[in-house]
């Protein structure tokens, strides 16, 4: 039934409708343009006035959070570059501390072996002064042996020769001082004469 009446609506159209031509081929009907005007204010008015300002309220939402996180980035970046600054700071300080630190300690090293060598010098020194005063002691005391052997090898040849006996203590203590002393005058310009040739 209702195909039937549709079917006769649109049998009547077609024959109430005139033929047109031309540019109003493409242009509506009034009663169209009214009726779409009537209806594009019934779905504008509630839409302009409810609809879209939360369309609004979410973009401008969704634009501050945007900003909000650019500015965040944008801080973040900043306490990023700051912090590399500060971390690049802190390394040419240590840099420069460590080089300090081995300045001095080579400038310590050099005290050091300063110190080293010069307490090894006067060690050296000491020792060779120790061994001089050795040296020198045992040569006295050899020289008092040899002066006793001598001068009682002296006397016994002494007496043999001369023939008489010299057991004064006195007199022996003379001959032997007294050879000693020849002694030592004729090998003095031998010794002597010896070293100037080295």
């Amino acid at each position: 039934m209702i195909g039937a009446a549709l079917n006769a609506a649109v049998i009547t159209a077609a024959e109430e409708t005139e033929a047109v031509d031309g540019i109003r081929l493409l242009l509506p009907a009034a009663y169209d343009l009214f009726w779409s005007v009537v209806v594009l204010l019934i779905i504008a008015v509630p839409f302009y006035k409810y609809v879209l300002p939360k369309f609004r309220a979410v973009l401008d939402e969704r634009t501050e959070k945007i900003e909000g996180g650019l500015a965040k980035a944008d801080a973040a970046q900043a306490e990023a570059a700051a912090a590399r600054a500060e971390q690049e700071r802190q390394l040419a300080e240590a840099r420069a501390e460590a080089g300090r630190i081995r300045e001095e300690a080579r400038a310590e090293g050099g005290q050091i072996v300063v110190e080293s060598r010069a307490k090894a010098g006067d060690e050296a020194a000491r020792i060779v002064e120790t061994a001089h005063r050795q040296i020198e002691a045992e040569r006295q005391q050899a020289a008092t042996s040899l002066r006793a052997d001598v001068g009682s090898l002296a006397t016994q040849l002494a007496s043999k020769i001369v023939g008489e006996s010299l057991e004064d203590e006195a007199r022996r203590s003379r001959v032997v001082d007294r050879f000693l002393d020849e002694l030592e005058s004729t090998t003095a310009p031998a010794g002597t004469t010896a070293g100037k040739g080295n």
